[in-house]
């Protein structure tokens, strides 16, 4: 594996083309499997030597965790800016579930690999820093899904509906759908706050 160049200019083809990998991997093993497709297929139908995967990442399982921490990292940044500013708790939740459903429809690929290789992410040394970002959106969504409670509720219940709710949406989702996101997300949060 190839280190990031420091000049400005190879920083950012190196990063661009990085993303790229990351980007036609979460497609590719989104449509076939990430157990069904070794790094022989993957460079073939990414149209690069199989050498060009591991120029970037020093395996699949390296490349996986790339998928990850792409989907999670920036939902985790920016519901940690969203909670934190002034709102109405319902305000909040709902600008919330937005961020997170367009999330899933923008990074939809990701998704599938993610909800594919659970079971693997569970695990493992490796994938601390995942299984860490991962915990930490769900505190926010919780601490936000308490705040908008009008009677007792269960909040780890609330927060498992939710999250199976929104992490579906990249089952189902079409692009060329009458449902935009934000309509998806406004629905789930009316399910929920009907149910309190």
């Amino acid at each position: 594996m190839a280190t990031r160049p420091t000049r400005k200019a190879l920083g950012e083809r190196y990063d661009r083309r990085r993303q790229e990998v990351v980007d036609g991997a979460a497609r590719e093993w989104a449509r076939r499997g990430v157990e069904q497709t070794s790094v022989q297929q993957l460079a073939e139908a990414l149209g690069i030597a199989a050498g060009g995967i591991y120029h970037y990442f020093s395996g699949k399982e390296q490349l996986l965790i790339a998928i990850c921490d792409d989907l999670v990292n920036p939902l985790l940044e920016e519901a940690r800016a969203l909670v934190a500013r002034e709102a109405a708790p319902e305000e909040r939740l709902r600008e919330l579930v937005r961020l997170w459903v367009a999330q899933v429809v923008e990074r939809q690929d990701h998704m599938l690999v993610f909800q594919q290789q659970r079971h693997v992410i569970d695990r493992g040394a490796q994938w601390k820093d995942v299984r860490a970002s991962r915990k930490a959106f769900e505190r926010l969504v919780e601490q936000v899904l308490e705040e908008c409670a009008t009677r007792p509720v269960d909040p780890r219940l609330a927060l498992a509906a939710l999250l199976g709710m929104v992490n579906h949406t990249a089952q189902w989702y079409r692009p060329r759908g009458h449902l935009t996101s934000s309509r998806i997300a406004d629905g789930y949060v009316d399910l929920l706050l009907a149910a309190e």
